[in-house]
Order: C-alpha cells, then structure tokens, then sequence
C-alpha cells in the first residue's frame, strides 16, 4: 500500500446528525479530506441470530488508504454500535485534480 492510494471508507450511523458530527471531528483531523453523507439508508441485517431491519444513515469519506487504520480505530471508540461498519474500497479511477486535493488535504 502506497501513501498515494485513495479509498473510499463507507460507514454507518445511527442518524445523519451523529454521522455530520464524526465526519467533522475526521475531517478536522485530516483522516479524510471530504464526507458525502446519505441521510436515510434502510440497512437489513443479522445480529445476534435475529434479522434486523433498521433505518440508519450512511457517510462515504475519500481519504487515503493508510488512514484506514487511524479511522476503524476512531470508529470503534467514538460510535455507539458495538461493531460499526467500516469499509474501505480501492479508489481505482480519479479525476486527477480531485485525487490531488484529497491527497493535500489528508496530508499530516
């Protein structure tokens, strides 16, 4: 894994307040360089050996894949599911510009 590889990291939240609140505190800290929140996602799921059917909200953030780490740990501490969902996706084609200012603005 290169310092230049992009990923986009889904997570999920309980709302679209908590989820604005984290990726702010995120963005602010450089971990990612944006957030695209979709407020009203209806996520279906087993937990615990029962079929959940929720309605939650899910944030998209575009940051480097070697803040991963930094932002599955900031998950595990900072949100109330007792396993948040946090998924990383190779970023495998960008606009140059916007894969540059992603960069930039992760950039310790």
């Amino acid at each position: 894994m290169s310092d230049t590889d992009l990923v986009d990291v889904t997570i999920s939240g309980p709302d679209e307040e908590w989820l604005a609140e984290f990726t702010h505190r995120l963005v602010t800290d450089r971990l990612a360089a944006c957030g695209n929140i979709f407020p009203d996602v209806r996520s279906i799921y087993r937990w615990e050996g029962a079929v959940e059917d929720a309605s939650e909200a899910v944030v998209v953030l575009h940051t480097r894949a070697s803040l991963v780490p930094a932002i599955v740990e900031r998950a595990n501490s900072e949100h109330p599911d007792e396993v948040p969902q946090v998924v990383a996706v190779p970023v495998t084609g960008v606009n140059p510009a916007y894969g540059r200012w992603i960069l930039d603005e992760t950039a310790s």
